[in-house]
């Protein structure tokens, strides 16, 4: 049984003040895997500290040695790659194709902010006055669970980019994941206090954060509902926010669309990470007039997919999280079916011969109405709903009516009139004909989806603060 005893703050592995232990439980098996020690609000006040402390030197280091810094870190990461895939498919049930890829884009992403930052002006002239990016201060990061080291990489080296120090609170149920990538970093050499991780639950470790007046930002990505109680708590010191929520993803087949092509990828945008991911695409909109032809074509490559072990390399859907996470998912599947929903395929429980994990049956919904539970609440797991539209207005219409707007999916075999759609949604990030990767384009969401932007130098903005020097010694700065 693997136990994880220790926190990283000032540059050293230490023992948590905090005495809670939380078991970690394999998904796969329903079974205990290990312990994790959780830091208390005393650990998180002493890593705010270190943070604090290193923030003056720091925030003066040259482009140049952040640069070295961000090389090191992706040098780190990558070396230990193959043991961070490991930890993504027994703690949360990664797929092991997806699990392999996200872990190698865990350490590209140090060279992603690198590029970025290295291209990025940091100082203008606007106006008569010069204007210069200057490091907001210390950051407090906190990441959820599905693929948290991903979440943590990207955070924390943007931040770095910018010349901010900061305190991690990763999700409790990551804590393998998130020890190697401590290990990594540790290994990366950077001055003791630049970045500290405290394992804790978000209603302490995360609060203190959220509230503690030497945290002058936070990162945070999770659901809308404790995103709104970060803010709430971050405004009476004024804190930077950056959010990136929760979703209800359209995916739009226009009715030229390619549909032996666009379904199968309609399924795979939902089920993505087990369906465990705030950008599924859990509602197809389809014309009224393919809807026979939709129903089949969804019902095949659904029953096609391959659930079980997620190190089976030719499985493509893993287990939920936790039995809670599946609890949940059941209850969707079930007020789907009371409310009139007619289920295709999949359903509640569990498929066959995979009695003891917390797996889900891929399933899918037709004849989804927009007032329908699963049409409006985000599910997080592998839950299609099919809705019929009947013009080109009404699916747009229908697409935008959600208080969600993190991403949507169009197809159709006319490009032109695909981008005129992508236009008219409202959605931080529209896929055309595909799910496609771009981890230099801004990434956010609209309404109830978040706020700010992460990736690229809209992200690298954001932890920065513009000074204006007015005058004619502005000049000579």
């Amino acid at each position: 049984m693997r136990i994880i005893d220790q926190i990283y703050i000032n540059g050293e592995f230490t023992t948590p003040h905090g005495t809670e232990l939380a078991d970690l439980v394999n998904p796969t098996t329903g079974q205990l895997a290990g312990q994790v020690r959780l830091g208390d609000v005393e650990d998180a006040r002493r890593a705010i500290a270190a943070a604090k402390a290193a923030f003056p030197s720091f925030s003066r280091s040259s482009i140049a040695q952040r640069g070295m810094y961000l090389q090191r870190l992706h040098d780190a990461v990558l070396a230990r790659a193959g043991e961070a895939a490991a930890a993504l498919m027994e703690e949360y049930g990664g797929p092991y194709a997806g699990s392999i890829g996200r872990s190698q884009y865990t350490a590209k992403m140090f060279l992603d902010v690198k590029q970025v930052m290295e291209a990025h002006a940091f100082s203008k002239t606007v106006g008569k006055s010069k204007v210069v990016l200057e490091p907001v201060g210390v950051v407090g990061i906190i990441t959820p669970w599905n693929s948290s080291a991903w979440f943590v990489a990207n955070k924390l080296a943007t931040a770095i980019a910018a010349g901010c120090t900061l305190v991690v609170k990763p999700s409790e149920l990551s804590a393998w994941q998130t020890q190697i990538l401590a290990e990594c970093l540790h290994q990366a050499g950077l001055p003791a206090g630049v970045f500290n991780i405290v394992n804790g639950r978000g209603d302490v470790v995360g609060a203190e954060l959220s509230a503690h007046p030497d945290i002058n930002k936070i990162s945070f990505t999770g659901s809308t509902l404790v995103g709104k109680t970060i803010a709430r708590t971050a405004v009476d010191t004024m804190k930077r926010v950056t959010l990136e929520l929760g979703g209800k993803s359209a995916n739009l087949l226009l009715d030229d669309a390619d549909f032996e092509k666009a379904v199968p990828m309609a399924i795979q945008a939902c089920y993505m990470n087990n369906g465990q991911a705030c950008i599924a695409g859990s509602r197809l909109l389809v014309p009224a007039s393919r809807l026979e032809q939709v129903r089949q074509l969804a019902i095949a490559a659904a029953e096609a997919v391959v659930v079980g072990d997620p190190r089976d390399p030719g499985v493509s859907l893993g287990p939920m999280v936790t039995r809670k996470q599946w609890e949940r998912v059941q209850h969707y599947i079930r007020t789907g079916i009371e409310e009139g929903a007619e289920l295709l395929t999949g359903g509640s429980g569990r498929p066959a011969g995979l009695e003891q994990g917390w797996f889900v049956k891929p399933t899918v919904f037709a004849g989804v109405t927009p007032e329908m539970t699963i049409a409006r609440e985000e599910i997080f797991g592998p839950v299609l709903s099919i809705l019929a539209y009947d013009t080109e207005e009404q699916a747009i219409a229908m697409a935008n009516d959600t208080p969600y707007g993190l991403q949507a999916y169009v197809s159709s075999t006319d490009l032109a009139r695909a981008n005129r759609v992508a236009a008219q949604l409202v959605a931080g990030r529209v896929h055309i004909n595909g799910v496609h990767d771009d981890l230099i384009a801004p990434f956010g969401g609209f309404k109830q989806s978040g706020i700010g932007r992460e990736f690229g130098p809209y992200g690298l903005d954001s932890y920065l603060e513009p000074k204006a020097i007015l005058g004619e010694a502005a000049q000579y700065a």
